[in-house]
């Protein structure tokens, strides 16, 4: 019974290490830090200006259909890495349904460029 205890020995010396010096990076920052704040740095900061209007005020659209874009074309992206990956195990297959799925993206992009979804004015 000690012996297989005795197998966990390294595993609590590994927790126990992680938990010091997780607690001290958490307290460190609270013994080191420069505590004098100035109005500068207390002033609100929202995209490089000083707040206009009311937090619940009417957004930009536009805001919104970039962040969607942006996420399908990452996405696309996260698509890619696994199909290159294993690209000589799916074979031909593998290949041309990736080329539909891109065409298919392409054809999408296309339509919002000549929708102008993507011109900012």
């Amino acid at each position: 019974m000690t012996e297989l205890l005795g197998s966990y020995v390294p595993i609590a010396i590994f927790i126990g290490i992680a938990l010091v010096i997780g607690l001290a990076l958490l307290v460190a920052p609270f013994a080191v830090a420069f505590k004098a704040p100035d109005s500068e740095k207390l002033s609100a900061y929202e995209c490089g200006f000083n707040a206009f209007d009311d937090a619940r005020m009417k957004f930009d659209v536009r805001f919104y259909l970039v962040s969607i874009l942006f996420i399908i074309f990452d996405l696309e992206v996260a698509f890619l890495f696994p199909w290159a990956v294993s690209f000589k195990a799916i074979g031909w297959f593998g290949f041309w349904s990736m080329m539909v799925f891109l065409l298919v993206l392409t054809v999408g992009f296309i339509y919002e460029w000549k929708k102008g979804a993507l011109e900012w004015n």
